[in-house]
């Protein structure tokens, strides 16, 4: 629990905005409240100049794509057709009883849930695990997947529900206990994947990766949005950002 919200808090400080910001904030309080104005404008300059280049998708597409190229997707499981189980990893969600139950889930979460879905229907026997605690929320986010699955259409019966894990080590160690050695089929975003498919090989499990949720995508035109600075490029970089500090800090505590 303490390491938990350990990560929560310190890990925010690292992603590009919060830096951006820190170095700005910096930088005025060195000018308007000391005598280092040379200082300031130097952190004031450094932090306009990260947030320009993450901000374009050159750079944070470029930041991005080896870890969304790791490993391909699966488009197809006409040669994995004895494969039981489905696993699709939780990315966040906020339940409002106000909203349809589609908008409770991040749009991570809600374009894994449909790629699990996709692939169930090309395996129907095989079981959806649906992978996600409720730290932050009253409904955990796998009873969540599970209610937005049954409203397009899945069988209840074809569902499994992991309701306990708070993070994708968590994951890992609860999807074990309900697949052990056979193999299965892991539904995750594709930035995601890297890490996640580390975490559970380091426990011997046997998993199949269908990344999914890729931000970089192959364009065969330059439009005029390539020359601007964009909120969804930045969005990249810090998809990026967060998975880099995840892998880093699984392999500082040796769990890949």
């Amino acid at each position: 629990m303490i390491m938990f919200l350990f990560k929560k808090i310190v890990s925010p400080f690292f992603f590009p905005l919060t830096l951006t910001l820190i170095l700005l904030i910096l930088g005025i309080i060195f000018l308007l409240l000391t005598r280092r104005q040379k200082t300031g404008k130097i952190l004031i300059l450094i932090g306009t100049i990260f947030l320009c280049f993450l901000s374009y998708n050159g750079i944070s597409e470029r930041i991005l794509t080896p870890l969304e190229h790791r490993y391909p997707p699966l488009l197809s499981v006409q040669n994995i057709q004895n494969v039981n189980w489905i696993v699709v990893l939780g990315g966040e969600h906020s339940s409002d009883p106000k909203l349809p139950v589609t908008s409770h889930l991040s749009e991570a979460s809600l374009v894994r849930l449909v790629e699990g879905i996709r692939l169930h229907r090309q395996l129907p026997q095989a079981k959806l695990i649906l992978s996600g605690g409720r730290f932050f929320d009253p409904i955990s986010e796998a009873r969540t997947m599970a209610e937005v699955a049954l409203a397009l259409g899945v069988n209840k019966d074809g569902l499994i529900l992991e309701e306990i894990s708070k993070d994708t080590e968590e994951q890992a160690h609860l999807i074990q206990q309900i697949v052990g050695q056979e193999y299965f089929i892991l539904v995750t975003s594709a930035s995601h994947m890297p890490r996640s498919v580390a975490l559970f090989k380091r426990l011997g499990l046997n998993c199949i990766p269908a990344p999914t949720d890729h931000l970089v995508k192959e364009r065969r035109e330059i439009t005029p949005r390539d020359f601007y600075p964009t909120a969804e490029s930045l969005q990249k970089a810090e998809k990026a950002f967060y998975e880099y500090l995840g892998l880093t800090w699984a392999r500082l505590r040796g769990l890949i």
